[in-house]
């Protein structure tokens, strides 16, 4: 089968090849990609900078030489411990080795059923982008109905899915993003939209009970200005960047400086759970969310489709077809 990989670091190693097709174990699910996309982390798995190759313990090659982890399609086979999935299901969720005709899911609790009304492209983009948003805001935010919830880089992958989660939560939401996305970012349901570039955001005249950071392009002391006294700060990211410590400098520098504040300063990473798929699906079948498709590329583009995600301009989310 087609698969892309990377024997080495860096994009120029990155390539569409013949691979032996997976084979299942008991617990694991095997899919016919129809659709995935692409997330930062594919991304820092190619360029690997400095932090990301002393974390992962992969100094000179890649671990793991596949790449893709969303994904949507249709179950081709299931081990003999599976249960609630048949071939034919259409699913989406998470498998490692995505970008590629054929990927497995080690459990089925990493996958949801897909609706039939939602499509694979708008299902694929959900997974890990998703999930950020929807933990971020529910389960790390702690947002209730009526809270005002600041979303500062809102026209992102994660961004687009938290203006719509936080709406579908009862939230009043206020978007930071660029000019050009000021109209997909009301568009998206956002009570308030703000120009980064026409407006200070940190000064606006209005207190957030919860910051969803998606961004990471203002310091916690400025944004402490748009914040309830206990307001919460979620971290999710800061601009893709190969220098020595990428996002972490943005992440840890936020927590000393919350160090002593009322507000309080969280970052995690997404689980992917079968529940939380389903209720993102139930949102995309109900229309409540949209997945915002920027550009679509093919298997043997994703060196353009990893290139353009880190220039850091995309709207919404990278599509990958098989």
């Amino acid at each position: 089968m087609k698969a892309v990989v990377h024997e080495r670091f860096g994009p120029d190693a990155v390539e569409l090849s013949d691979v032996p097709a997976p084979e299942v174990t008991d617990e694991q699910v095997l899919i016919r990609v129809r659709a995935s996309s692409v997330n930062p982390l594919e991304w820092y798995d190619v360029y690997a900078p400095p932090f990301v190759r002393l974390l992962g313990g992969q100094l000179r090659r890649p671990k793991d030489v596949r790449l893709g982890v969303d994904v949507a399609g249709t179950v081709e086979a299931v081990g003999g411990a599976v249960e609630g999935l048949v071939p034919g299901d259409e699913v989406f969720g998470t498998a490692r080795g995505a970008w590629a005709e054929l990927a497995v899911a080690n459990s089925s609790l990493r996958l949801a059923r897909k609706p039939p009304e939602v499509s694979f492209e708008d299902a694929a983009g959900v997974p890990i982008a998703g999930l950020t948003a929807l933990q971020g805001l529910r389960d790390h935010g702690e947002v209730q109905a009526g809270q005002k919830v600041l979303v500062n880089g809102a026209s992102g992958g994660v961004g687009t899915y938290a203006v719509q989660i936080a709406k579908a939560l009862g939230a009043d939401v206020t978007a930071v993003c660029s000019p050009r996305n000021v109209e997909l970012a009301g568009s998206l349901g956002a009570d308030r939209v703000v120009d980064y570039t026409a407006e200070d955001f940190t000064r606006l005249g209005v207190r957030h009970d919860l910051l969803l950071d998606v961004a990471g392009s203002r310091s916690f002391l400025a944004c402490r200005r748009v914040l309830t006294r206990d307001a919460r700060v979620v971290v999710v990211g800061a601009k893709m960047q190969s220098s020595l410590l990428g996002p972490l400098k943005h992440i840890a520098g936020t927590y000393l400086k919350a160090i002593g504040r009322s507000q309080t300063v969280k970052f995690f990473v997404a689980k992917v759970e079968t529940a939380d798929l389903e209720f993102l699906a139930r949102l995309l079948a109900d229309g409540r969310m949209r997945t915002v498709v920027d550009r679509r590329y093919d298997l043997s583009s994703v060196r353009d489709a990893l290139a353009y995600l880190g220039e850091g301009h995309a709207r919404g989310k990278v599509i990958v077809g098989a």
